[in-house]
């Protein structure tokens, strides 16, 4: 059962969070990537994107938190459906969100130069149909609509959820306001920080992807 849900968008810190949510005894805490060694998830992925009755229960089964996409565009569904579970949502400037995404994930989803595992390009499917086809309506490359959706969507969580419930929360606030609103001991360790570039890059190789993604 989650207890802990990720609303921000991808290319937020989300890696980092991850990090530090399993570290405080929320794990194992599910995100994209994670997909690529777990790919019988992906077709509940695309059930759901495509308007499919989904089991968040079996969805989420074995995990105590999510973060990142796919479960944040469904971050709506997943507060009504646990309706005990926090929710953190990932702040970043708008402007430097969108350059970091466009050179990196979208890069990524949409480029097919390049050979790719079986794995790799049922994940590319299935995060268009949630995210880049879904979410901003195949108009990503669009940066005006893409930067509208992103800051609709944040205060559309704000809006939606009560103050208790909600944390707005980027990796440079580090353990405390965290885990004041998790009601955990801050650890006695720096807060993890992920370079999700660079693990982002290396998971595309490892499935034959090249270097698919750019700078960012």
């Amino acid at each position: 059962m989650l207890e802990v849900i990720g609303a921000g968008f991808g290319r937020t810190g989300t890696l980092s969070l991850q990090a530090a949510l399993e570290r405080l005894g929320f794990g194992p805490c599910h995100h994209m990537l994670g997909m690529l060694h777990k790919p019988a998830e992906i077709r509940l992925w695309r059930a759901a994107a495509n308007g499919g009755t989904v089991d968040w229960d079996e969805v989420y089964r074995g995990y105590r938190s999510t973060v990142d996409w796919p479960g944040a565009r469904f971050w709506r569904e997943l507060a009504g459906h646990f309706p005990e579970a926090k929710v953190i949502l990932g702040v970043r400037d708008p402007d430097s969100w969108y350059e970091s995404a466009l050179g990196t994930i979208y890069r990524a989803a949409v480029d097919t130069s390049s050979a790719a595992s079986s794995v790799l390009t049922e994940m590319r499917e299935m995060s268009r149909e949630v995210v880049w086809d879904g979410l901003f309506d195949g108009r990503f490359a669009d940066r005006e609509h893409a930067l509208r959706v992103f800051e609709e969507h944040m205060v559309d969580v704000q809006r939606s959820l009560p103050a208790d419930r909600l944390l707005l929360f980027q990796a440079a606030d580090g353990w405390e306001p965290l885990c004041a609103f998790l009601e955990k001991p801050v650890p006695d360790e720096p807060f993890p920080w992920r370079n999700d570039r660079d693990q982002f890059t290396n998971l595309l190789r490892e499935h034959g992807a090249g270097d698919a993604i750019g700078p960012g």
